[in-house]
This record gives structure tokens, sequence and C-alpha cells, in this order.
């Protein structure tokens, strides 16, 4: 278990580097730009794109060509070299395409690091969030980084003089998420993961040496489990409800920061967006017992009701810090709730053979095609609810989104009828 939680460690801490300032990065060196709005949108919505394509041929590869640590390995390594190649872009078009290809390496890896420790937890109810929760605290050490580590070391001129050649970005105010320190970061932590990955224990192709069917060939053969109603009605609920979620990793950040944050506690925005992930970890190891006592239903409507309550915060919470706050610390809420919840699912309904392509499978519509829709809409939204005079009101903003989530959890309440509670028997 402990290689597998340095494994999620990384993988977490990873993503976690750039995602949540890369808004205010765009910002600072596409300045005055008047498709800046566009360029940002853009880029958050490459990563959901690439999670449309990728995972499910990735799972195909996983489940009936190669090891999976071994295809974890080459992605991390390949990632590493493009984002590099973002860290130093400095026109929009470059960037999004270097973005995009590096999401189409990250992507598939949030369900092969799912798929690689399954294969090796004797009982996935109980260990898995025990392993899961080491991505939460990578994810939170990422923000630490970002928000306070690197801008002490920027105030204190003691980067190295190779990064600081590198350094791109507003370094004026010693805001690191405005530089392009946190995609060297990234790049790093991507070649780290890339070699650790090849001493990960060995995880063999488990449906090698089957017939290939063109529908394996296109990684469809996950989308059998959709016949299943119970199953197809979760499945749905993880598009339709990470519609609105794409919005908080795109403008949560932004939106704390403009409410005065800083000035309000003291602490940069990213550093406040860590509480979210520090929240993750009570809950990830209360998970198993709230599993066996509530099951599936009733957590994933727990996780719905929180996205609900956050989005409520924040469009209340303009001038509180109390709110924003506990918008944030919700996430965890949302999180394992939701997330942790359906991946446990997905494995136990899943047979053994498709398991990497299942859980592929609601990568793709959660990552992927759920947030690709988000991504699309919340600009128009923003558009559509700012004034002419250029004003943008983001209480009604918030609202909106707060009301697509809360029709969503509507829909899966009534819907689903699958009364699972993950006991010691985990697989079907």
């Amino acid at each position: 278990m402990t290689r597998l939680g340095v494994m999620m460690f990384l993988e977490f801490f990873l993503w976690g580097s750039w995602m949540v300032p890369m808004g205010k990065y765009l910002s600072s060196i596409f300045t005055g730009r008047e498709d800046l709005g566009s360029i940002i949108g853009n880029a958050y919505g490459t990563g959901s794109l690439a999670a449309i394509v990728a995972p499910l041929f990735v799972g195909l590869v996983a489940d009936r060509f190669l090891p999976g640590q071994v295809v974890l390995g080459v992605l991390h390594l390949v990632g590493a070299g493009l984002l590099y190649g973002v860290a130093r872009a400095s026109d929009p078009a470059t960037f999004y395409w270097l973005l995009l290809a590096s999401g189409l390496c990250y992507m598939p890896t949030l369900a092969l690091v799912n798929s690689v420790s399954f294969d090796h937890l004797s009982e996935p109810r109980r260990q898995f969030p025990l392993v899961r929760v080491w991505g939460t605290i990578g994810w939170i050490a990422a923000g630490i980084t970002v928000g306070s580590l690197l801008p002490r070391v920027l105030a204190s001129g003691g980067l190295p003089g190779g990064i600081a050649e590198l350094l791109q970005g507003d370094a004026s105010g010693n805001d690191a998420g405005k530089t392009n320190l946190p995609f060297l970061l990234a790049a790093a932590t991507s070649a780290i993961l890339g070699v650790y990955s090849f001493t990960l224990p060995h995880c063999p192709p488990k449906a090698k040496g089957q017939p290939i069917s063109v529908a394996k060939l296109l990684g469809l053969d996950a989308v059998s489990l959709l016949k299943s109603p119970s199953f197809a009605i979760f499945a749905l609920a993880s598009f339709l409800v990470c519609i609105p979620l794409a919005v908080y990793y795109a403008k949560a950040n932004e939106y704390i920061s403009d409410m005065g944050i800083q000035k309000m506690l003291g602490l940069g925005s990213e550093t406040v967006m860590t509480f979210g992930q520090m929240s993750e970890i009570g809950f990830m190891l209360l998970m198993p017992l709230l599993l066996a006592r509530f099951g599936v239903k009733t957590m994933l409507i727990g996780g719905m009701l929180a996205w609900v309550a956050r989005y409520l915060l924040f469009a209340a919470g303009a001038g509180s810090a109390w709110m924003l706050v506990l918008a944030v610390v919700l996430h965890g809420i949302c999180y394992d709730f939701f997330f942790v919840t359906g991946q446990l699912y997905t494995d136990h309904v899943a047979p053994r053979e498709l398991r990497a392509s299942a859980q592929g499978l609601i990568a793709l519509l959660t990552y992927g095609a759920g947030m690709f829709v988000g991504n699309l809409a919340f600009p128009r939204v923003a558009e559509a609810l700012t004034t002419e005079a250029g004003v943008f009101p983001w209480k009604p903003f918030w609202f909106t989104f707060a009301a697509a989530a809360a029709a969503v959890m509507v829909l899966f309440a009534i819907a689903f009828r699958d009364r699972v509670k993950l006991g010691s028997g985990d697989h079907a």
C-alpha cells in the first residue's frame, strides 16, 4: 500500500500544481487580449477533451496488451516533455496544442492509477480510500507549494539560475501562480512519476489473448455495462453533474481571489483552495464506514447535495470569509462522496477483465464529456449575465450552476435503484 500511496501522491501533486493557478497565469501572459476569456476556457477544456479521447483506448491497452505500470510510466515520461513545452509557450495556439497533448498523456493515468491500485488490494472497499487519500495530500502539497512556498522563494530571489532563466509571466508581485513555475514543477513531477511507475507491482493485462472485436479495438467493450439500468443512471448522472463541476475548477480560485480572500485571511487563494483537499482527507478515511452504513445511493446523493450547497455559499458569500472557506471545504464531500464512491461502485459492477476499461469509461463521462460541456457552457453563461456596462454579476452566475446541480441530484434520487452498500464482498 505504501508504494501505491506514493504513486497517488505524485499523480495528484502533478495535476494540482498547475491546474488551479493556470487561469491567473494565462491572464498574466496574455493580459489585454480581447479573447482572454476564450483562451482560458479553451485551456481548461483541453483536459476534458483529452479525457473524452484517451481513457478507453488506454484501458484497452492496459487490459489486453501491456502491463498497467508500463503504460503509466510511458505516459508520464512523454507528458513531462510536453508540460515543459507548455511552460515555455509564448502564444495561445502553441500553449493550447501542447496542453492538449499533455492532457492526452495525463488523463488516461487517472483511470490507470485506480486500476493498478485495485489490482493489488485484497479489500478495495477498506483499503482503496487509504491509498487514494495520498492523492489528496499530494494536491494539498502542490497548492501550498505554489501558493505559499514558491512566492517566498521569488521574494527572496532564491531561484536557481537555470530556472530563473526559464521564468515567464508576472513575477513582480511574487505570486508564483502568475508565472510558469507551476508548469515547470509539474513537468519535473511527471518525469519522476514516470520513472517511479516502472518500479510498481506488476499489473499484467487481464484479457490478453482473448478475441478482439471492432468494439474492443475502439475500447467500447465497457459500454456493455450500460445495459444495467442502475449503472446507466449512475453513468448519466456522472456526466450531467460534472457540467456544473467544471466551473468550480475554472473559476473558484479567481472568485475567492477577487473577493479579497488574501486580505481577509492573509493567505493566497491557491493555499485557501487546498482547504477543500484537506477536508477530503477526513472524509476519505471515513469512507469505508460511511459506505457500509449508508450505501452507494445515499453517498452519491450526499455528494451532489454538497455541490448545490457549495455554489449557494459562493453566491451568498461575496464579502464573507467564513462562507467562502466553507464553500471550499465542502469539496471534500463533493469529491469523496461522488467520485471515490463512483470509482468503487464501478469496480464492484465491472467484470475483472473490464475493470480498467470501466474506470476509463467513467473518466470519459466525468473528466471528459461532462467537464468539456461545462467548460463550453460557463463562458456563455458568464457572457449572458454580464451587463452592458461590462459588470460581471457573480451571484446569479453561481445560482445558475447551483440550480443545475440540484436538478441532477433530484433526477438521480428518483431514478437510481441500486441499494448496494459495498460491504466485505466488494466484487459482484
